[in-house]
């Protein structure tokens, strides 16, 4: 007997088509807001759910007793109660390279607009031509040093476009043994040394007991004042107030954001008034490629969960202050190509 799923959010025709020709009900969910959600859960019992952007929480896995799994449309899960799903057997998946490469580029586009000042540039050119040319400050990456927090799919895939950028690369990630992180890294084991010596720090890891808040004052002073903090991965990472602080008065050189603490933003937010902060919405892992491999992704894993099989991308719990860490560590043997020591 054929599933009810349930699309809080539309999904690319590549996974509806999978679904439907499976012979899947899908039901379309009346809103954005985890309300709806709960009120779609209560009305059709579905037995699986694919969810893009919406908080589920445990009130809403508990409310149907019908559910099977959940997918969620991505790479992250922090807005997915995963623990609740697995307390009421709900298996939780995910799309975890889908997104990968643009949200790379996205962190990758930051660290350009940041190089060259591109606020300052946009406001001053057509008043002041001269001085945006010869004046705002702007450098290259060509031999800067970039840190890496975080370097799963998505960390790896900034590390090694920074190496054909001929930056030097830094990175870190305790949970990987040094041999799995890609060649002509450094791989350090020292957090404090990645925010000390990098020109630019990218964050890449999830939002957990022990990175929520990892990076606040105490941190972002042992940055260069020419420094720039990038954040493609979560708002929570990150003491905003203290970085608001940071930026205003040069303690760094300044941040990208892709990711804040309140989604959407408040129009009130402090650091929506620097000229050294940019701020997306959000938009790293929404390209249309990315969508489509999402999308086909996600319903894949309910198909795979439907017909008994062992679902590729499965969410495990993980305790992250008790998981196995690694102390190893990795040289690049040699310089990017082309890199220039002048």
């Amino acid at each position: 007997m054929a599933w009810k799923i349930l699309l809080p959010q539309e999904i690319m025709s590549e996974g509806r088509k999978l679904l439907e020709d499976a012979g899947h009900t899908i039901i379309m969910g009346r809103g954005f807001e985890t309300e709806d959600v709960l009120a779609d859960m209560k009305e059709h019992q579905p037995d699986a759910m694919i969810v893009r952007i919406t908080p589920i929480t445990r009130e809403v896995i508990e409310s149907n007793p019908n559910l099977k799994v959940i997918v969620r449309h991505g790479a992250g899960f922090d807005a997915l109660d995963v623990k609740a799903c697995h307390d009421n057997g709900v298996q939780t998946l995910y799309a975890p390279v889908a997104n990968s490469t643009s949200v790379a580029e996205t962190a990758l586009l930051l660290i350009f607009e940041m190089s060259r000042n591109v606020t300052v540039l946009h406001k001053t050119w057509v008043q002041d031509y001269y001085k945006a040319k010869l004046k705002v400050h702007k450098t290259t990456l060509n031999g800067k040093t970039l840190g890496i927090v975080g370097c799963g799919n998505i960390g790896s895939r900034v590390a090694m476009r920074a190496l054909a950028l001929e930056m030097n690369v830094l990175c870190y990630d305790p949970y990987k043994p040094a041999k799995d992180f890609p060649d002509g890294v450094e791989v350090v084991r020292d957090l404090d040394r990645i925010f000390r010596e990098s020109d630019y720090v990218s964050l890449h890891a999830p939002n957990t007991p022990v990175t929520h808040d990892m990076v606040d004052m105490a941190r972002l002073k042992t940055m260069k004042p020419t420094a720039f903090l990038i954040n493609t991965a979560r708002g929570g990472l990150v003491v905003e107030e203290d970085l608001y602080e940071a930026c205003k008065t040069g303690v760094i050189a300044g941040a990208g954001l892709d990711a804040i603490r309140q989604e959407p933003v408040d129009p009130n937010n402090p650091l929506l008034t620097l000229d050294n902060v940019i701020i997306y919405p959000h938009i790293g892992g929404n390209t249309v490629e990315a969508a489509h491999r999402a999308s086909y992704f996600a319903a894949m894993g309910v198909q795979e969960v439907y017909e008994g099989k062992t679902p590729t991308w499965p969410i495990h719990d993980i305790d992250y202050n008790t998981a196995p860490t690694y102390t190893d560590t990795k040289k690049p043997d040699k310089k990017p190509a082309g890199m220039f020591d002048f």
